[in-house]
């Protein structure tokens, strides 16, 4: 039997890596715990997963198997291991059930690594539920861009619990029957809202707002913003604006977050109180 330590280096998040890292020791009978630092020449193995490249990761020790985003994103769980189902119990106090009916993503926006991680979008099964789960969130980045998203309707009802959404939707493809889907089983939940993006400002978005308004109602939709990417200053207040006016909540995403611009224009639209009651241009001083 081995002793396995997982290093726990985001604890604010369920790593679904270290949950399927997890099952797949125990699994071969070996004993896994969370990594004690003082006990490190114990381990046969160590374990470390990083969703975020900016995760401090100093004290990680250098015999650590490292893996995710945050380290690299061409390393990928071995296949015997990422088959494995989610061992919620290293999350004792997690409700949620982590699920993807789809990995990858049709599109390849360049300012996003999902197509490079996880390759053109594709259908996976949907692992395990937690046992002690009280919602469902769907992590495809892409759901509706796959087309056989009606089925996962199938396992949703006969799970019977409410969902939400991880990713949220792609307005450029949405449709009647996607609202329909939303409206029967996402439910807001702990101040969820449903996710949108208006990422280029070229594209005119404004066909489908007013779609997605006639279904599902704007308080409960929130779209992100992303500035500083091939957009103006113009673009980028023409965009909130605009999702203001039709009552979405606007959430900015700079993507240089060093830049004095960016990080103000964000400051602004997302501390909503100021920009209801504030004009950019007083604002920006």
């Amino acid at each position: 039997m081995k002793r396995v330590g997982l290093y726990n280096i985001e604890p604010k998040i369920h790593n679904t890596a270290l949950m399927k890292i997890s099952q797949y020791h125990k699994d071969n009978g070996d004993h896994v715990e969370w990594y004690v630092d003082f006990e490190r020449d114990l381990y046969d193995k160590i374990y470390c997963s990083s969703l975020f490249d900016f995760t401090d990761k100093s004290q990680v020790p250098e015999n650590a198997i490292c893996g995710g985003t945050g380290f690299d994103i061409n390393q990928k769980l071995p296949p015997e291991i990422d088959e494995c189902d989610l061992d919620y119990s290293i999350y004792p106090g997690c409700r949620t059930s982590y699920i993807w009916f789809s990995r990858g993503c049709f599109r390849n926006c360049p300012f996003c690594i999902v197509r490079e991680k996880e390759g053109y979008i594709h259908p996976v099964k949907p692992s395990n539920l937690n046992p002690k789960g009280k919602s469902i969130k769907i992590m495809d980045n892409n759901f509706f861009g796959h087309k056989d998203w009606k089925k996962a309707g199938e396992y949703l009802d006969k799970w019977d619990l409410p969902i939400i959404f991880s990713s949220g939707i792609d307005l450029r493809i949405f449709e009647k029957d996607q609202a329909e889907f939303i409206n029967k089983y996402v439910k807001l939940i702990n101040h969820n809202v449903i996710h949108c993006a208006w990422d280029d400002p070229d594209y005119d978005m404004i066909p489908k707002i007013k779609e997605i308004v006639k279904y599902i109602k704007p308080y409960k939709l929130m779209c992100y913003v992303l500035i500083g990417f091939d957009s103006t200053v113009d673009q980028d207040l023409m965009r909130v604006e605009k999702l203001e006016e039709y009552d979405i909540s606007p959430f900015v995403m700079p993507y240089n977050k060093s830049n004095t611009y960016q990080k103000r224009f964000a400051r602004w639209v997302n501390n909503k109180a100021i920009f209801k009651s504030v004009k950019w241009e007083d604002y920006k001083g």
